[in-house]
């Protein structure tokens, strides 16, 4: 398959190391990131044409992708718990 674009480690490469802690220890923030990944890869189906859907679907898509990505920012951006 090819490189799917948008990946969380892409658009947050600053924050990778945090990535990786919250997502071993914090399940909030591992189901989000599933869900995220989830609804990133089906946009890019659906943007590559490998599963079309119609252009409302598509911006839904991105719009659920768009409020995951603000929340696991949100959560990565948080001070850590000392």
């Amino acid at each position: 398959m090819s490189h799917t674009p948008h990946e969380l480690h892409e658009e947050f490469p600053n924050h990778s190391t945090r990535i990786h802690e919250l997502k071993e220890t914090n399940a909030h923030f591992a189901k989000l990131m599933d869900e995220y990944h989830e609804m990133n890869r089906a946009v890019h189906r659906a943007e590559t044409n490998v599963e079309p859907v119609d252009q409302f679907t598509e911006e839904d898509m991105r719009k659920k992708r768009m409020v995951l990505k603000d929340e696991l920012y949100r959560m990565l951006s948080a001070p850590a718990d000392g």
